[in-house]
């Protein structure tokens, strides 16, 4: 039976809204959508609600969270009953701890997995309480994203297999390399999986998300009352993947300023927690993934020389979608099956045209973004047909900065790829209005890679 509470999510991501109202309808009795902020007011003196799921970051104020502050405490003014869970893909805890302060009842970091969103949000409407009273079983796990196996018949693909059959044996440490979107986090998971380690852990940290200010205490743990909210002993993540296997996802990301301790613990095996003296061992092994070039970063003075030989012993790249692109019908029987079993959709097909078609595209966003359009394709088909057109519209009004190389007037023979980088994400969000999620999607970036490079440019 469905929790009695209505749930408000508001959000400018449509893909997002979509996918929050199908993963929390079976659980709640109503889950309200709303994208416009402006309309919340209205909204909550319509009728009552329990639960509001509020973005923190909207058009007008890209990363500093105060449109979500603000319509916080208009949400709380028009009921002061209700539970508001924040939401941002730009996870820092001085912001977290004051929308707490401002009567938030929890934080969430974007993207968020089905299960983390619907374990939160039954904590605040009582759920999980209700049915331990009543010893019911617990709601069942909702599907995120498919645990997908290595598809792929393509030579490139068969070579990667063949490396992550040889290199999972050993405790040798791996870089995986590779465009957004082609598979890393796959690739790390199926590591771990054939290695000696499998019974242990994968703990994986998103370091384009984990704030420079929240390194030391994310990674190596703290200690109770080491600083403001530490509230007890955190273990950190390398701690937590003893036994088992550590993905450092993003790893360029990391300031030069951090990755000498970064070396240090991964060379001596031993953190020291913020706030204490004494150090901790850990036993995991490493998996290191970025789709940025480290040797260029190694020349250009932004990247650890010594970091970069103790994380790369093995090498594996990922090939893009472009470069395999006899694995697509693959791909998209794969997830076309899942999505169908997931949304309780049945007898749709491609169309022969449109599978042509979607051989021919390039993918800009690979294997991630094929998935994303499988699942809208789904989610949004009518009467048994299959819409992509999506697709093209989205190549079409894309700017060409975020789709093309740099080139003509706009690319000046002097510049370099910050240079270049930030001119790009600079013309997108120009582009979109400041909206986040279109210009991270053009730019082929999650949100939380976007937010960090827009920090790194002060954008």
């Amino acid at each position: 039976m469905n929790n009695a509470a209505t749930v408000l999510v508001l959000d400018d991501n449509t893909d997002l809204l979509t996918a929050a109202r199908l993963c929390l309808k079976p659980y709640f009795a109503k889950v309200l959508t709303l994208q416009d902020p402006s309309q919340l007011q209205s909204c909550l003196q319509q009728q009552p609600v329990q639960l509001l799921l509020l973005d923190m970051n909207f058009q007008r104020d890209v990363s500093s969270g105060e449109e979500g502050i603000y319509y916080l405490q208009m949400a709380l003014k028009c009921q002061p009953d209700l539970k508001v869970v924040m939401m941002t893909a730009y996870a820092e805890l001085p912001l977290a701890v004051r929308a707490m302060q401002l009567g938030a009842c929890d934080f969430i970091a974007k993207p968020w997995s089905n299960e983390q969103l619907l374990r939160t949000l039954q904590k605040h409407s009582g759920a999980q309480s209700s049915n331990t009273k009543q010893g019911a079983a617990p709601a069942p796990a909702v599907l995120s994203q498919p645990t997908v196996p290595m598809l792929g018949q393509s030579a490139a693909m068969q070579q990667v297999q063949r490396l992550i059959e040889k290199a999972a044996a050993t405790e040798a440490n791996i870089l995986l390399l590779g465009e957004s979107g082609t598979g890393k986090a796959l690739a790390a998971e199926a590591i771990h999986q054939a290695s000696p380690r499998r019974q242990g852990p994968l703990v994986t940290v998103d370091l384009g998300a984990v704030h420079s200010n929240l390194f030391e205490s994310e990674l190596f743990g703290h200690k109770k009352g080491a600083f403001t909210d530490a509230k007890s002993d955190y273990s950190g993540r390398l701690r937590q993947a003893s036994g088992g296997t550590l993905l450092l996802d993003e790893l360029g990301n990391v300031p030069l300023s951090l990755q000498a301790k970064l070396l240090t613990a991964l060379q001596s095996r031993v953190v020291v927690p913020v706030g204490s003296s004494q150090g901790q061992p850990f036993d995991a092994r490493l998996i290191a993934a970025t789709n940025e070039d480290l040797l260029a970063k190694v020349g250009r003075g932004e990247f650890r020389q010594d970091l970069l030989y103790r994380i790369n012993t093995v090498e594996i790249c990922l090939p893009p979608l472009r470069e395999r692109e006899g694995d697509i019908p693959l791909l998209l029987d794969w997830y076309l099956t899942f999505y169908s079993d997931k949304y309780q959709q049945s007898g749709l097909r491609i169309r022969p045209s449109d599978q042509r078609q979607l051989c021919r595209y390039r993918w800009p966003g690979n294997v991630r973004q094929l998935a994303h359009a499988v699942e809208r394709a789904v989610v949004l088909a009518e009467q048994g047909e299959l819409d992509f057109s999506q697709l093209e519209s989205t190549a079409s009004s894309a700017p060409a900065a975020a789709v093309q190389s740099p080139a003509g007037e706009d690319f000046m023979l002097g510049s370099t790829l910050d240079y270049v980088e930030q001119k790009t994400i600079a013309q997108a969000l120009q582009y979109y209005q400041g909206n986040i999620s279109q210009a991270a999607k053009a730019l082929g970036l999650t949100r939380a890679a976007l937010y960090r490079r827009m920090e790194k440019y002060q954008l």
